[in-house]
């Protein structure tokens, strides 16, 4: 995969912006203003351009400035010498319309013309103490982004599960028999091994990487990762007959109550849960070194780095973390990081880097000089 650089991106009617047009550096580039300036915001539309979903909503009208009808969030990347624009157009209400330099496509996980991405911002906590579907959807986002191939095993099992799902609930109510739930029970199995296996094989590539990067970041003691999955099958006929062991609970709740659709995803530190005992501070870091592990991992999968999107992320880090994560983060890729204070910066990571200060204001306007609009 050729390396892919976000230029430029431009938001219309997005959240607090009416229009902004924002230049990026090829490195790092560094958003500071004030609070409520509208850093995370932009953020938030890089991400989303480039993932196809908000890491913070799913209520698309959160994201539409208040009084408008849609909201559009344009990028300018090149990769290997060409210039691509990517346009998502966001209706609450209608779906949402990606475009290509004009062509509308379906799939923004496939598309060449963006990056991968690592996005750190508060909400995101929500990975580390939040309810386990976050944290599924999290790990099968790395699968795919790991393999491409494998990009489709999470919609195939949710395929799978849904149709099961109905025919439970038609036994249940007495409009099927008993009898046609073996056919599903197939099906579902087939696709569950392969979304459980390709989660289990991404959390022990991630497991040492993980490791060292909350040592580096400064979270002191071991710190693992445990992917907690109810099947010990080791294939699709063992996992069959594990799902008919539950049939008969199954039916009688009326939905399917066993698969990888209730497996969990456990960040550990000295052995214990990070969402039960952790601190905040604990969380952050490691929910960062979980990024970087990430980061690592892509890198030497895809052979580029992806794009590092990290918001407030100096709060919990001591100058000299600061310094080795500027740093690392300077050595490949391209990242955008956000601060209320330049001061938080080290004076040794200037070069390279590109400052932009969002003012603050009703609206927030929007580019490094002169193209900030208001």
């Amino acid at each position: 995969m050729a390396d892919v650089l976000v230029e430029r991106i431009e938001l219309r009617d997005y959240r607090s912006y009416e229009r902004a047009e924002c230049t990026l550096g090829p490195s790092v580039t560094v958003l500071h203003g004030a609070n409520g300036s509208g850093k995370t915001n932009l953020l938030e539309a890089l991400g989303l351009a480039c993932t196809g979903r908000s890491a913070r909503t799913r209520d698309e009208r959160e994201l539409v400035r208040v009084g408008t009808k849609s909201a559009a969030v344009m990028l300018t990347t090149t990769a290997a010498g060409a210039t691509n624009r990517i346009t998502v157009t966001i209706t609450p209400g209608s779906q949402r319309v990606t475009r290509v330099n004009g062509s509308r496509v379906e799939q923004v996980q496939a598309l060449e013309a963006r990056p991968l991405v690592c996005l750190f911002i508060p909400d995101r906590l929500a990975l580390v103490k939040g309810a386990p579907a976050g944290r599924r959807a999290h790990l099968d986002a790395v699968v795919g982004a790991l393999w491409p191939s494998r990009r489709s095993d999470r919609g195939s099992y949710a395929r799978a599960l849904t149709q099961r799902n109905a025919l439970v609930a038609s036994i249940r109510a007495g409009r099927a028999g008993r009898d046609t739930l073996a056919a599903w029970n197939r099906e579902l199995a087939t696709h569950a091994i392969r979304l459980r296996d390709g989660r289990a094989e991404a959390t022990e590539v991630l497991s040492a990487p993980l490791a060292s990067r909350s040592l580096e970041l400064g979270l002191e003691g071991d710190v693992g990762l445990q992917y907690r999955t109810q099947s010990q099958a080791d294939d699709a006929d063992e996992f069959t007959r594990e799902l008919e062991q539950y049939t008969p609970r199954d039916l009688e709740r009326g939905f399917s109550t066993y698969g990888p659709h209730r497996d969990d995803l456990v960040l550990r530190h000295r052995g214990r849960s990070l969402r039960k005992y952790g601190s905040q501070g604990q969380q952050r870091i490691a929910l960062l070194a979980l990024l970087f592990a990430e980061r690592d991992i892509l890198a030497a999968a895809r052979g580029t780095a992806p794009l590092m999107l990290l918001d407030d992320v100096f709060s919990e880090l001591d100058r000299n973390r600061r310094e080795r994560l500027l740093t690392e983060l300077s050595s490949a890729g391209q990242s955008v990081i956000t601060t209320t204070d330049l001061a938080d910066l080290p004076a040794s990571s200037d070069a390279g880097m590109v400052s932009i200060e969002i003012p603050s204001g009703v609206t927030p306007p929007a580019h490094a000089t002169a193209e900030w609009a208001a």
